[in-house]
Formats: structure tokens, sequence, C-alpha cells
């Protein structure tokens, strides 16, 4: 009799390519241990790479979006993200300046031989999802008009209600 670690594991990441089958996004299957998809957004065409990582047993996810901007507001952004990270109560995001790439990251634990429900993993996408909509326009402002941390945040953050 085989204990649950002696049993084969089904790979994760085929949850997330049904996943993207159904939603009929762009994907492809880097290797045995990557996806990577398209989502377009409101404010971005999100790069989505959901990472099977053996030896910790999660599926990870990294959601980035590049964006447009000179170089010198670097300082601000890199202020920008722990101000971002404190308001977040799962995920958290990164700035890779080189490549002027934003990064949602956050992570599915599965240790145990568990495999996710198509909807652990809708939930996983839809968080990074939401965090990068809603915080996209606080990163251009910073990048695009040379806007303070703060200031950015704060606009990002105001939220109207009804229409004009």
């Amino acid at each position: 009799m085989l204990t649950r670690s002696e049993v084969p594991r089904e790979n994760p990441l085929e949850v997330v390519e049904h996943m993207a089958t159904s939603h009929v996004w762009p994907y492809e299957r880097a290797s045995d241990d990557e996806v990577n998809l398209v989502v377009q957004g409101k404010w971005a065409d999100y790069q989505v790479l959901f990472a099977w990582m053996h030896d910790t047993e999660a599926l990870h996810l990294a959601c980035s979006f590049e964006f447009k901007g000179p170089d010198g507001n670097n300082a601000e952004i890199e202020h920008l993200i722990p101000m971002i990270n404190s308001q977040m109560w799962i995920g958290h995001f990164e700035f890779w300046p080189t490549e002027r790439l934003v990064i949602f990251r956050h992570a599915l634990v599965l240790s145990g031989g568990v495999h996710p429900s198509p909807r652990q993993c809708e939930v996983l996408l839809s968080a990074a999802l939401d965090a990068c909509e809603r915080y996209h326009s606080a990163f251009q402002f910073v990048a695009r008009n040379g806007a303070g941390a703060r200031e950015a945040l704060e606009a990002a953050m105001f939220e109207t209600a009804g229409e004009a």
C-alpha cells in the first residue's frame, strides 16, 4: 500500500491550463513546471506565470505589467511598493527597475499531496488581477506624471460613486 507521500501527484498546472482554456486566454506551457498566460484587464494586459515549486509544494503566481515613464521615477515607485503592500492581506508587489515591471506575487501551498481545485486557482488569479487593477493607476501616476508615492496611492484609493 502506498502512503500519501508516495502516491504519484498530478501536476497542478493541468488545472491552470484548463482554467485558461475555459476563459479563452492565450497560454503557453513553458515547461512541465510553468504555464504562462495573458489576461486582458481594464488597464493593461497582464502576463501571468504559474509555476509549480516541487520543493515547497506550492503553486506560485507572478502577475506582471509594464508601464511607461522616465526611469527617474524609480525611487518613488520603490517607495510606493511598501505603502501598497502594507494594505494587502494576501500577496505582495515587487518592482524590477531594469525591466520596468511591476510584479504581484502570491502562492497556494499544497503540501502533503493536496491537489488544487479549479476554484482555488481562479481565486488565486482573481486576487492578483484585482490587486493589479486596483493599484495600476498609482504606478502610472508616479511613472507618467511624476507624482509622489503618497499622492499616487491616495488618488488610486479614491473611489467615486455613481456616474457623471
